[in-house]
């Protein structure tokens, strides 16, 4: 008698009730039943980003129901095809939600849809947790993206914001329950904040917020002296806070291949590194006021420009030079500067500017290849690794949400929830505000 193969797909993260009535109906028709749960990867490239458990945990959920006869992963697009032919499965069966979206298989085997049961899912257990209240700060247009992009991470309200520039808020952040010009009130409503205001003011803010025992998530700089940053560390580790650094691009699945790829060795040792952000925009000389309230060059870009820099070299380099084109004779904006580390064995030249425009690619150069990020590539989807031999050239290709925003503002939550690490380590933090010292104390800096 020959046996039937059943084939289903799912993520079943928050294993429940409805997941197993769906399972065992799967099984009931056949006589072996092949369960697939897809990859973090694969979820995240269909834009599923807040799933709570690990790979490996929801694996071992689906095995101890005992319905699984064979599990497998789920890692890529098409998979499907691949697998119903490799299993030589004759039904291929999934939620009844899903009804039309895979008639395609009909192809290859039978396509079943089953009844789901009702009053269950994955997505209200993970809404049924207490939300965090997270309050924005700042008075950059940049904040009603973050609002935007809060929306797709369960788990985050957004109750409040403070700014000093309301005309900035789009409608729907304006229709906020709380919305104020006094951060000490702001800070009696939230849980966390998020902080987007000037550099300046980053330390005084994100102090006011640790000493009442709220979470943090600040765009970095921390602070703009290091006896600040280190003040921080350690208010927050004694107040049980998360402090995390908000550069978007850590949170991005294809940055953070290229520097795993870049690290395991397979363009060779690292000798060099190249990167540029720039993005032009007006400045008003004459608005002193405003002047010193904007982001400049430096503060604006320089952050992210290190960050393939301290990850992939260290943050111990022998000398540093910074070189900046001032466009005001207070010396409070820079419309370019030139950073150039010097490491043992190593240089790493970068680019920031507000008022140029360069290609804003990176490049980081090996002894056996190198690997090449187009313009913008601080939010990539694509990069290539590059060899003598082109044959040998690799393109790799992740998708990127939200430009990042909300893999950071989803990382944040998990941390503050589940204590996870942050993508950021210290001690780059710690770094990068050595640097911004450095400059705004003319140190190892050159101005013209």
């Amino acid at each position: 008698m020959l046996m039937t193969k059943v084939i289903t797909y799912g993520t079943y993260d928050l294993l429940h009730y409805g997941h197993i009535k769906l399972l065992e109906r799967a099984k009931a028709l056949g006589d072996y039943l092949i369960v697939g749960i897809t990859a973090d990867d694969f979820d995240r490239k269909r834009g599923k980003i807040n799933v709570q458990q690990t790979l490996i945990e929801r694996i071992e959920a689906v095995r101890a129901t005992g319905l699984a006869d064979e599990i497998i992963v789920e890692e890529y697009e098409g998979q499907k095809i691949d697998d119903i032919q490799r299993f030589e499965a004759d039904i291929f069966t999934v939620g009844s939600d899903w009804v039309g979206q895979f008639d395609y298989l009909n192809e290859f085997c039978k396509v079943v849809y089953l009844e789901r049961t009702q009053g269950v899912s994955s997505t209200e257990l993970r809404s049924q947790k207490s939300e965090l209240r997270v309050g924005l700060v700042g008075e950059s247009k940049v904040i009603n993206k973050f609002a935007a992009e809060s929306a797709h991470v369960n788990g985050i309200r957004i109750v409040g914001v403070c700014t000093k520039m309301r005309e900035n808020l789009d409608n729907k952040l304006a229709e906020v329950p709380f919305i104020t010009d006094n951060y000490l009130d702001l800070l009696e409503h939230v849980d966390a904040v998020y902080i987007l205001s000037h550099p300046s003011k980053h330390y005084r803010h994100i102090k006011a917020a640790l000493e009442k025992g709220i979470h943090v998530l600040y765009e970095s700089p921390m602070a703009m002296k290091m006896c600040h940053c280190e003040e921080l560390q350690v208010l927050a580790r004694r107040q049980g806070c998360v402090l995390s650094e908000g550069i978007k691009t850590a949170y991005s699945t294809a940055y953070n291949r290229l520097v795993l790829l870049a690290k395991s060795g397979k363009i060779g040792d690292i000798v060099s590194i190249e990167a540029a952000c720039t993005s032009l925009q007006e400045i008003d000389y004459s608005d002193k006021a405003s002047l010193a309230l904007t982001w400049n060059s430096m503060t604006a870009w320089s952050p992210t420009a290190l960050l393939p820099v301290f990850q992939l070299l260290g943050t111990e380099y022998n000398s540093k030079l910074i070189v900046s084109k001032m466009g005001d004779e207070e010396n409070l904006f820079d419309e370019f500067s030139k950073l150039t580390f010097i490491y043992p064995g190593a240089v790493a030249s970068l680019l920031v500017g507000k008022g140029i425009k360069s290609e804003s690619h990176l490049v980081i150069s090996g002894t056996k290849g190198y690997v090449y990020v187009p313009a913008p590539w601080w939010k990539t989807e694509y990069f290539e690794v590059r060899f003598e031999n082109q044959q040998e050239n690799r393109r790799y290709f992740y998708q990127l949400d939200g430009e990042g925003i909300r893999y950071e503002i989803l990382a944040f939550v998990r941390a503050i929830e589940k204590k996870q690490h942050l993508n950021i380590a210290t001690s780059i933090s710690e770094a990068i505000v050595r640097v911004m010292e450095d400059y705004s104390e003319g140190v190892d800096a050159i101005r013209f």
